[in-house]
């Protein structure tokens, strides 16, 4: 992602060299002696975080700040004076200033100061997007900017296409179920059933017909024939999550089902034939459940045509901004809130955290923060002070 910045500041040696530090960085950079300079590079559109000097030559920048400030949303201004007190520090980020630096200013600082700025610009970029580009249900996941993520969506891609059994691990919350409706509809399958069961919410004397269905007064309480999820799962997908909790004579009768794309029913004696695309997910260590005879290595490895792991997201902090972003966008369509922005500290609180629920956790905590936040903004006192620790 390019980063412009703006340099506002009559000194013309002072420009050059903050010009050549962050170019060297990487940064795009633009210039502006004056306080109308800035204004007309702003109207445009053109920079997305302002180093701003207070003393210029038609004002003080402290009233370009105030001005900006009353806009819904506007770059992140840092500013910067040779004059600056406490007081002044104090009104500039009152009135909205990402942070305030004092002349001589430290590049350490500075590049400090502008890395947190730029996260939020992320941000606001990946509101902006999710917001502009609505996508049918299935495909309306966020696209990860994390090298181990791009190559599980395009593996996922590829199992779509391809029809064939996958297999996705990794620990609860991490989106195991998300994934599999992406790979439901990225692929010509897309328009076909899709059936999903938690295999560990059925009791076990039920999995059977669950799965396979039954024939009428094979089990009691059964007066007609009972289809099961693989026959409603004909020609689409059956996903199945937490697959390790079937018992091993399911496992057994399951593998010879996917394998022969036949089985019967309970109490049966006809084949049924169907064409099923199957999904399977465990938050569990496999091998050692294989190890200790409590899942079949045959199955396993038929369910693992493509093995997808899901990495907890602290593994994969870089996605958090762009995940909050879509609950963000997700929450003010559905409660009705207009919240466009975070502030540095709760994108620091975000960052920071361990998140030992994953993504179901950051979920649920950014829609607790919306709840409580009436402003546009979400500060990091309207974050639960597990994920602050206190901070608040």
């Amino acid at each position: 992602m390019t980063v412009t910045i703006m340099i506002v500041d009559d000194e013309e040696n002072a420009r050059h060299f903050i010009a050549s530090f962050l170019s060297n960085r990487g940064y795009e950079v633009i210039h502006a002696a004056t306080l109308g300079e800035a204004r007309r590079q702003i109207s445009q559109g053109t920079a997305d975080i302002i180093l701003l000097d207070v003393q210029l030559p038609d004002g003080l920048g402290t009233t370009l700040l105030e001005e900006l400030s009353r806009l819904p949303h506007h770059p992140p201004i840092i500013m910067n004076t040779a004059y600056g007190d406490i007081d002044m520090a104090v009104n500039a980020m009152k009135n909205g200033a990402h942070d305030f630096l004092q002349k001589p200013i430290q590049l350490a600082r500075l590049e400090q100061s502008i890395i947190r700025a730029q996260e939020m610009v992320t941000m606001r970029r990946e509101l902006s997007h999710l917001r502009n580009n609505q996508r049918r249900a299935g495909t309306d996941l966020v696209t990860s900017s994390s090298p181990v993520m791009t190559h599980v969506f395009e593996q996922a891609r590829r199992a779509s296409q391809a029809g064939t059994s996958v297999l996705i691990t990794g620990e609860t919350g991490t989106g195991k179920e998300v994934l599999a409706h992406f790979i439901h509809s990225s692929g010509p399958r897309a328009d076909r059933t899709f059936v999903a069961v938690n295999c560990a919410a059925i009791q076990s004397n039920l999995l059977e017909s669950e799965l396979f269905g039954c024939e009428a007064g094979a089990l009691p309480g059964t007066e007609k024939r009972e289809p099961g999820l693989l026959e409603v799962a004909d020609n689409g997908i059956l996903f199945l999550d937490q697959i390790t909790s079937l018992p091993t004579d399911i496992q057994s009768k399951f593998l010879s089902a996917i394998t022969e794309k036949a089985f019967r029913r309970v109490g049966g004696t006809h084949l049924i034939h169907t064409d099923v695309q199957v999904l399977a997910a465990s938050n569990r260590d496999m091998p050692k459940l294989i190890a200790s005879g409590q899942f079949l290595p045959d199955l396993y490895h038929r369910l693992k045509g493509i093995d997808l792991h899901i990495p907890p997201l602290r593994e994969r902090k870089s996605d958090i901004l762009e995940l909050a972003a879509y609950f963000v966008r997700q929450n003010n369509m559905r409660m009705g809130k207009n919240i466009i922005d975070m502030t540095p500290h709760a994108v620091d609180a975000l960052r920071s955290y361990d998140w030992p629920g994953n993504v179901r956790e950051l979920r649920n905590v950014i829609e607790r923060a919306m709840l409580f936040c009436d402003a546009p903004v979400i500060d990091i006192f309207h974050l639960p002070v597990d994920v602050t620790g206190g901070n608040s």
